[in-house]
């Protein structure tokens, strides 16, 4: 998985009910994309992060 800066990131709720997480990639410092990425979550919260089979990435999209 590639992300570049000012993608979005939605890690599912694992369990029925739960909310999912949503964030701003702020950086990348994988090679060409890849993780690790540091995340800013709508509630605040700043994390390095390894994306796991429940995240998705939302891409920015590009003026034209």
């Amino acid at each position: 998985m590639q992300a570049v800066v000012g993608d979005r990131l939605v890690i599912h709720g694992k369990l029925v009910g739960q909310a999912d997480r949503h964030g701003e990639i702020l950086e990348v410092r994988g090679e060409n994309g890849a993780p690790p990425w540091l995340v800013r979550f709508d509630d605040g919260h700043e994390t390095l992060l390894y994306p796991g089979a429940d995240c998705e990435l939302e891409r920015e999209r590009q003026a034209r």
